[in-house]
């Protein structure tokens, strides 16, 4: 897991360039998504993170993103009861 915060804007660049960075989350709200997803981009620099993977954002606890992994939220949301 990476925080944008501690990233400087080349090394961030790079990374998504190098496909090694390939979700983001909020890591108040422990929510992940895509990196081209509206609200991600919102999210204010401290709060954001970046995982190489969907199982690397689930093994922190993120929760898929309901705007932009509509169907990942809607089995999470199956199996882990109401938000």
């Amino acid at each position: 897991m990476f925080e944008h915060k501690d990233l400087k804007r080349a090394e961030f660049h790079s990374l998504i360039r190098k496909g090694t960075i390939a979700f983001g989350g909020n890591k108040k709200l422990k929510i992940y998504g895509h990196l081209h997803c509206a609200s991600g981009k919102r999210l204010l620099r401290e709060n954001r993170v970046f995982f190489l993977s969907d199982k690397e954002a689930k093994n922190n606890n993120y929760r898929p993103c309901g705007h932009c992994m509509r169907q990942e939220y809607i089995l999470w949301k199956q199996n882990n009861g109401s938000v």
